[in-house]
């Protein structure tokens, strides 16, 4: 590993020690370029005539550089008439661009290659480098937040090197895969997004219909994300360095929990008080609990509450003189009572106080991110090189990361009828997680729960009497899998009494905050990708590539659980390592011809025709072993029990694909286009493995008509396009029966049946409607876009159930329809624009509506609100309803007389006693028993779904006399869901919840002072207080601040030719969010996730 780090290194320091040159010499001339209006023109390319001497220009439209004074300067900038101005012994020389409508404004990366945006027909955004590199995350994909409408990303936990959810014009399948096919310069990538660096990529395009992705055919289906990397510019070789210092913290917002462990105190007592004056009823007369009159009730629920028994916290975290209760008659904390108490144990003392768990959990960490590129083109070469180096500390014990990357991109023109050229790059990265195999599930060992849950008055760590944090001698006696050698560990609260004699309902064999310090999960890898194309010139206009592409990523993680403290101590600790390795390959070649022919050549013909393969292999191994011999030597080797756990798996994946596309434009005012696909997958049994899939589509640019007399308008496009795409992202092998090799236990060899194939399986197929318009109005002061689709998908794979007396649980089959119907609109415009000065902004908004159409018969099993489907979970998965429609029972308020918790309940018949006597009668009725209401579905009631009705983002942008500032916000609106954690906290305490915090909502709790409130009694034991009913439901709206980014670009004057460009800069990722309820987090995750991070950092980008 450490070899492949110093080659790497020495090939780019090579590379950049190579690319520097001089500057050519001549006298310095300075400019200002401006358009028509007067305004800059940023990032224009100025260039000496007949040498490869250029820059561009700065945010004041602002260049300098070096020519003699006879020389040429020639000015360009995409849109505008290039123009050649000649020096003439100047040393002033500005220029004003003049807009050329006939010079192609922009292109459009599609599949196979690029378009003229104007003859685009199909639905495509494309984000620039520049709005790119302000997002300060590992993962390319987190850049996509709110800048594309169409597209909607939901993050999970906010671990390092978590990836966001990414969804494009919804959801289109219920049991296959949803996610979107990424594409890097032009070949599929499986591997991982972070491992691809923000400072390499020159544009992302999103293709979101089947016009503009229909050629990816078997992948198409849900969306296609292209990312073209950076190649170099025209002119001298520019040298660019980057450099971000900054902090990460913990920007999750808290729910109104108690904070204070005083009012704990004051909570739990009045459950408990509750609980001994009105006892619940039991069914054994022998088992019923006698009533307490108050002051008995308030001294037992004073005198339990500090106990480890029935309802009791187990610990006293206050001193109260002898002879007084913790709380007073009114419910309050005695006012004598002080916080911290000392006490003996076994002859030891201690002082036992509160912790702020989260704080513990949480602190700031340093990241530092470095990358520097250098480009050079002439005009029969193209190179560009890179290095990057992130090293990005989590916000908890045990995360960082660290990644280092590299690229090479170099084209040249070989003959007139040859080019070539390749693109390498190379990662080499290593991960730590927290407990990572924990996070989310619930458990004693799940930190990230524990600390959402924990009540206010736990200790972390144990103390001496004198309130200092006791130590013992390092457990492993020498450094610890590359920390830092420590001889004193802290020693924590686990809970169970052994050291302290204080045990709490969470207690275990030890602390979760401490399992993150103690325990290891790691991942290190290297990812190696190649890819060269070779373009033969066979005629004019007729064109044959080559290209060839190969990525390698292998992966190696670590897992090891401490033998030092916790469950696995009598284990000796297990030691876990799993090593996986992806290879793939794709190969093209394409037939490309290009024609102009007519009078005036006003007709324009494009075909493409070719040939794909793609090869995935994927590998993995892994084994344990336990009783470690050293936590600094995590090897199975440094183990001795072996875990009896090895495996290890093989599987491939290939798809190969025939294409066809044609491209006509006439005039500049009408453009078509038509592509056909057939593909076959290895997923599919070979009778079935091959689909067609096609596209057709239409633009016409009204605004170039002669009769068009609307000259506001300087582009007014409307445009057509329908066709098919398939998907088959449903696993390997789902055609087959499988059947797995185990040991019979007598170390021979059995084979047991494991999951039911369906040799008839095939694709599903989605059909995509796109009709839009594109405008610019006033030279583009305002521009956009608006489309409507419509997104059927069709022979839905579907995992049917059966039943289990089968011998298997489900099969897949092509049965199902569902359908994805939206408008989207994209805003863009200039609310200022003039020298030095340039306000814009931007707004993106998509509406969509998803229905299911039609499910499978055995789907069927009832009838709700006249649609047919089936339960899952707490939805209803219905024709005609949307997906994630909330199917749960209705809340019905407080019992005005005992505060108890109500629910509607339906029956369609009278329900008896053992009498015959009706005690529930036919119809809809309020009932207090929720387990009779929960197993009765017909109780249940349908609500709006958890899908945003409307999602999108909007931002702005300042430039002033060379200062910069952007802002840049994501929202979603409409959508139900269920607080969750809102309802955990809203719980009355149980014997399975001692311990658990609450929220300070419950102050409005029903008494019989207070019973019009609709919060139902605070009473310990009310099992079902906070059961799953529409009591929790919250709307899903929110709107986030994701990116803030300031800046100053110094003056190029001030450097004399030395430096291009120098800017500084202060960004914010992550800044605030606002929901429905304060702690809510509708982007995703929840409250006992990894916290997402918020990141602030200052930085410096120089050109030379």
């Amino acid at each position: 590993m450490l070899m492949v780090k110093k080659v790497v290194l020495s090939m780019v320091a090579t590379l950049l020690l190579g690319c520097f040159g001089a500057f050519a010499q001549g006298q310095r001339v300075t400019g200002t370029v401006t358009d028509e209006t007067g305004s800059p023109v940023i990032g224009a390319a100025v260039v000496v005539e007949g040498t490869t001497r250029g820059t561009s220009t700065d945010l004041a439209g602002y260049f300098e550089i070096a020519a003699s004074a006879d020389a040429n300067l020639v000015v360009s900038y995409l849109g505008y008439q290039t123009q050649t101005v000649a020096v003439a012994g100047r040393s002033v020389v500005d220029v004003a661009l003049v807009p050329d409508s006939e010079q192609i404004e922009e292109v459009v990366v599609q599949a196979f290659g690029t378009a003229k945006k104007e003859a685009f027909t199909g639905s495509a955004s494309t984000i620039k480098s520049d709005e790119l590199v302000k997002t300060q995350s590992s993962s390319v994909a987190n850049a996509l937040s709110g800048k594309v409408a169409g597209l909607q990303t939901t993050q999970g936990s906010g671990s390092l090197g978590s990836e966001p959810t990414i969804r494009i014009r919804g959801i289109g399948s219920i049991n296959a895969g949803n996610d979107p096919l990424w594409v890097v310069d032009g070949v599929p990538y499986e591997g991982d997004l972070n491992n691809l660096n923000m400072a390499d990529i020159e544009t992302m395009t999103v293709l979101k219909d089947a016009a503009s992705n229909a050629l990816y055919g078997a992948r198409g289906a849900n969306g296609v994300i292209m990312i073209t990397t950076k190649r170099a510019k025209a002119g001298d070789a520019r040298v660019n360095f980057d450099a971000k210092w900054g902090v990460n913290m913990a920007a999750r917002q808290l729910y109104d929990y108690t904070r204070d462990p005083g009012q704990y105190y004051e909570m739990h007592y009045s459950a408990l008080k509750s609980y001994y004056m009105n006892p619940p009823m039991s069914e054994d007369p022998a088992e019923q609990i006698a009533p307490l009159p108050e002051h008995e009730a308030h001294l037992k629920a004073n005198s339990a509450m500090l106990e480890s028994g029935e309802g009791g916290l187990g610990y006293n975290v206050y001193t109260v003189p002898a002879g007084q209760t913790l709380i007073g008659t009114d419910g309050k904390l005695n006012p004598n009572a002080t916080l911290g108490r000392k006490f003996t144990y076994k002859g030891q003392e201690y002082y036992l106080t509160p912790d702020d768990w989260y704080d513990e959990l949480y602190d700031p960490s340093f990241r530092q991110e470095y990358n520097v590129s250098i480009a050079a083109a002439t005009e029969k070469s193209n190179f560009f090189a890179s290095f990057g180096y992130l090293n990005n500390n989590g916000i908890t014990d045990g995360s960082n990361m660290y990644r280092y990357t590299a690229r090479l991109r170099a084209d040249y023109q070989a003959k007139k009828w040859l080019k070539v050229g390749a693109n390498m790059s190379y990662t080499n990265f290593s991960w730590f997680g927290a407990s990572s195999s924990n996070e989310g599930d619930g458990s004693t060992g799940d930190v990230f729960a524990a600390v959402a849950d924990m009540a206010p008055i736990y200790p972390v760590y144990i103390r001496d009497g004198e309130g200092n944090i006791m130590y013992e001698d390092n457990k492993a006696g020498h450094g610890y899998y590359g920390k830092e050698y420590d001889e004193k560990w802290p020693i924590y609260d686990t809970g169970d009494g052994r050291t302290w004699g204080l045990t709490r309902f969470s207690g275990s064999m030890s602390n979760p905050l401490q399992n993150i310090w103690l325990d290891e999960a790691n991942s290190e890898g290297n990812a190696f990708s190649v890819n060269g194309y070779a373009d033969f010139i066979l005629y004019e206009g007729l064109k044959l590539t080559i290209n060839g592409a190969v990525t390698i990523d292998e992966t190696r993680t670590t897992s090891m659980k401490n033998p030092y403290y916790g469950q696995f101590v009598p284990n000796g600790g297990i030691v876990s390592k799993a090593h996986g390795r992806s290879y793939n390959h794709n190969l093209q070649q394409l037939l490309t011809y290009s024609k102009a022919f007519g009078a005036n050549e006003e007709h324009q013909l494009d075909l493409l025709l070719g040939h794909e393969t793609y090869n995935l292999r994927s590998y993995s191994l892994s084994g344990s072993k336990s009783n470690i011999y050293s936590t600094d030597n995590l090897e199975l080797n440094g183990a001795v029990v072996d875990g009896k756990s090895s495996a290890s798996s093989f599987g491939e994946y290939v798809n190969e694909g025939y294409f066809f596309r044609a491209m006509y434009e006439y005039d500049g005012r009408i453009f078509a286009s038509a592509s056909y696909r057939r593909d076959a997958s290895s997923r599919f049994h070979p009778d079935h493995r091959w689909g067609n899939f096609w596209s057709v589509g239409g633009a016409w640019i009204i605004n170039r008509e002669n009769w068009f007399n609307a000259p506001v308008f300087n582009m007014l496009k409307l445009k057509l396009s329908y066709g098919s795409q398939g998907n088959d992202a449903i696993g390997m092998y789902k055609y087959t029966d499988l059947y797995s090799v185990t040991n019979d236990g007598n170390d021979g060899i059995s084979i047991i049946f494991g999951s039911k194939g369906n040799p008839n399986i095939t694709w599903e197929t989605n059909g995509n409607l796109n009709v839009g318009a594109e405008f610019g109005l006033w030279q583009d002061r305002l521009s956009g876009s608006v489309d409507f689709f419509y997104r059927k998908t069709t022979d839905m794979l579907f995992s049917v159930p059966v039943a289990p007396t089968l011998g298997y649980t489900s099969y897949y089959d092509n049965i199902g329809d569902m359908a994805n119907t939206g408008i989207e609109v994209v805003l863009n415009g200039d609310i200022v624009r003039r020298q030095n000065l340039v306000w814009s902004v931007n707004a993106n908004l998509t509406w969509v509506k998803n229905k299911v159409l039609s499910l499978p018969e055995s789907r069927k099993d009832r009838t709700v609100e006249g649609h047919e489907g089936f339960i899952s979970g707490s939805t209803f998965v219905g024709e005609g309803l949307p997906l994630n429609a909330l199917y749960i029972p209705e809340y019905a308020g407080v019992n005005p007389e005992t505060g108890v918790s109500q629910w509607m309940f339906y029956t369609d018949k009278d329900i008896k006693d053992e009498n015959g006597v009706v005690t529930i009668p036919a119809g809809w009725s309020i009932q207090e028993d929720y387990s009779l209401v929960s197993s009765t579905p017909e109780s249940r009631k349908l609500y709006d779904s958890s899908l945003a009705d409307v999602f999108g983002g909007f931002g702005t942008t300042l430039y002033a006399y060379g200062f910069d500032l952007s802002v840049a916000f994501d929202y979603q609106l409409g959508g139900t869901t269920i607080d969750g954690s809102y309802a955990g906290y809203m719980a009355s305490p149980t014997a399975s919840s001692l311990g658990d915090n609450y929220h300070l909502d419950l102050l409005d709790a029903w008494t019989p002072e207070n019973n019009t409130s609709n919060i139902p009694r605070f009473q310990y034991a009310d099992d079902y207080s906070s059961a799953t009913s529409s009591r929790f439901l919250i709307s899903s709206n929110y709107l986030n601040i994701s990116n803030i980014n300031f800046g100053y670009t110094f003056p190029s004057k001030w450097f004399k030719g030395h430096i291009q460009n120098l800017r500084a800069y202060v960004a914010i990722d992550n800044v605030w969010y606002w929901s429905a309820r304060k702690g809510f987090d509708p982007r995703g995750g929840g409250n006992g996730l990894y916290s997402p991070i918020r990141t602030i950092s200052g930085g410096v980008t120089v050109t030379f």
